[in-house]
């Protein structure tokens, strides 16, 4: 179902995806979103999984997680209104690389990426400030995992300094 509302728009241009969009952008941009309504403990996207989508989270909140060397689900991030995911797929078409479940009833908007080329060829200057914003959230992102894996490795005692050579005394 597709969606429009001066309510919609006015939140959707203050999300990290539509930030800078214009309103003749938004105009039409919005109508190819899809909304999608989930409750408590749905699975969006299933890590491994084909994806051809992103989302854009309205109200709810979703657990992200990955599947550990153990076949344990581990938690990489809770997202919330505002937030959006699955943009990857659209950059490049690959496998689903996490799994999204909703932790509370949730409302999402869906983009397809026919949606998103129909758009790049409706709109190309539109289509340019959205690709921006995805790689500012994406270098956003890879900030905080190299962030956190430094503090992982600093915790487990790991470093990339040469070992100090053991004198005898």
């Amino acid at each position: 179902m597709a969606v429009s509302s001066p309510e919609l728009k006015a939140f959707l241009v203050a999300t990290p995806f539509f930030g800078g969009l214009v309103d003749a952008s938004l105009d039409i941009l919005v109508p190819m979103l899809a909304e999608r309504s989930l409750d408590a403990g749905a699975t969006v996207v299933a890590e491994g999984e084909p994806g051809r989508s992103m989302f854009i989270v309205r109200s709810g909140a979703l657990v992200v997680s990955k599947r550990g060397e153990s076949g344990h689900a581990i938690r990489v991030a809770g997202l919330g209104p505002g937030d959006f995911f699955g943009e990857m797929t659209l950059i490049e078409p690959q496998n689903r690389s996490a799994s999204v479940v909703a932790e509370s009833a949730t409302v999402l908007y869906e983009l397809t990426a026919r949606s998103l080329y129909t758009y790049y060829k409706t709109d190309i200057h539109g289509y340019v400030i959205v690709l921006q914003n995805i790689n500012r959230e994406l270098s956003r992102r890879l900030r905080r995992a190299d962030a956190r894996l430094a503090e992982l490795a600093d915790v487990a005692r790991e470093s990339v300094e040469p070992a100090q050579a053991h004198q005898a005394g």
